[in-house]
């Protein structure tokens, strides 16, 4: 997370901070934190069932403020609080929000601090549930989310994983720092800004080459590190599409996105944004070819072998430098398993783009569906590459976009010289 100045008047936003009484309470306090070093001032409310999973001393501690349990408690120093609390804070922010505190949220029931507190706040309000998968999937769960959104409830959804049940599945509650991330877009702060004024289409994903209705040719790409780039650039100030096929993981708020099945569905969807884009990054595991002829039925099994005639897919890389307007910039990806560097000097010169960025895919600690990369950057304007260290791919994702603000300044510098 970049730092900010905490004594800027413009980012002393107030927040209220609300617990309930799950196992991911703990997690609160990270955000508590997160909300700080971002130059908010935070107050925080516990119910009853929250202060069996954490004290109120640790809030107290962190924010430096009385921790609101109970507004009839003798020691609470503001006998409206539930008044005061939501009406004085620009965000109300619950985080776990378990299902209970949803539905009560979600049928006006005001029998604690924090319902009360909820249904007397003028403020935008922002929900991060956490539960058991059931919980999270069952009909009625789904129903009182979707009266919060008819409400004007933020919602961040929940991470899959592992819950403390032993549960797989979707109810985690999201990291703090998404969970901060989605707070400050809502409250206009921020961290950087950079970037603002691009407007950054990113593909991300793996793309699918059906060969009949049920079968597709594709590859292991879960699109971690497109969604990365996509979720830092909009921090940093940019507006973004994200071109997304096939992934495994959450596309980050405040993200513009458009889904796309083959490669000839994103080389498409790619054309129409570049009408206005400024910046391409190229970060898809594009599929290189397709059936030539796809089967309207399912393929049999009637002989021990079947021979598949491909044909080469759109190259969007190729076509979008190509026909990029002046000022442009464009990004590749090379994600090779030989000669390395070499192959994405190639690229980087045969496509003509600014940069290219090179990873080695045979590396087990880094890559597809891993939560960090390797990387290696490539640009037109230096003499060598310049290789980073293994970190996860949010830094490898600040390196790259890095790089295309150094790529801007030097091509606005070179402008102006030559008027």
């Amino acid at each position: 997370m970049a730092s900010v100045d905490p004594q800027s008047s413009s980012l002393n936003k107030k927040v209220a901070l609300g617990v309930s009484g799950g196992i991911a309470a703990y997690k609160a306090i990270e955000v508590l934190r997160g909300l700080q070093k971002a130059g908010c001032l935070v107050r925080v409310s516990l119910t009853k069932r929250a202060c069996e999973f954490i004290q109120p001393l640790t809030f107290r501690a962190l924010s430096g403020e009385h921790v609101i349990v109970d507004d009839y408690a003798p020691d609470n120093p503001d006998p409206i609080a539930h008044i005061t609390f939501s009406q004085s804070v620009d965000l109300l922010i619950v985080a776990p929000a378990t299902a209970n505190v949803i539905a009560k949220f979600a049928n006006g029931v005001a029998d604690d601090f924090l319902t009360s507190t909820y249904l007397a706040c003028t403020a935008p309000v922002l929900v991060a549930p956490a539960m058991n998968t059931t919980m999270w999937e069952h009909p009625a769960t789904q129903r009182n989310l979707k009266q919060l959104r008819i409400d004007g409830v933020h919602i961040i959804e929940p991470d899959a994983g592992e819950m403390a049940c032993g549960t797989i599945g979707p109810g985690r509650l999201s990291e703090p720092d998404r969970i901060v991330g989605a707070a400050l877009d809502i409250l206009g702060l921020s961290r950087l800004s950079d970037l603002r004024g691009e407007k950054i289409v990113v593909t991300v994903g793996a793309t699918r080459e059906e060969l009949d209705p049920v079968r597709f040719i594709s590859n292991r790409s879960s699109g971690k590190m497109g969604f990365a780039l996509a979720e830092v650039a909009r921090k940093r100030g940019a507006e973004v599409v994200a071109v997304a096929g096939s992934t495994t993981v959450d596309p980050p708020i405040g993200v513009t996105m458009i889904r796309v099945n083959s490669a000839e569905e994103m080389a498409a969807a790619v054309e129409r944004e570049m009408a206005t884009a400024t910046v391409f990054i190229g970060a898809a595991a594009v599929a290189d070819y397709r059936p030539a002829q796809r089967a309207e039925q399912k393929i049999k099994k009637d002989t021990d072998s079947i021979t598949l005639l491909l044909e080469r897919t759109p190259d969007i890389l190729s076509q979008v430098a190509a026909a990029r307007r002046d000022g442009v910039l464009v990004i590749g990806f090379a994600a090779e398993s030989e000669n390395v560097l070499a192959n994405a000097e190639k690229k980087l010169r045969n496509k003509n783009l600014d940069a290219v960025v090179a990873n080695d895919i045979t590396r087990t600690d880094a890559g597809f569906d891993s939560e960090s990369n390797a990387i290696t950057i490539l640009t037109r304007l230096d003499a060598n590459p310049f290789s980073l260290p293994l970190m996860s791919k949010h830094d490898a994702a600040n390196k790259v976009l890095d790089v295309i603000v150094r790529l801007r300044s030097q091509k606005l510098s070179a402008k102006t010289s030559s008027s």
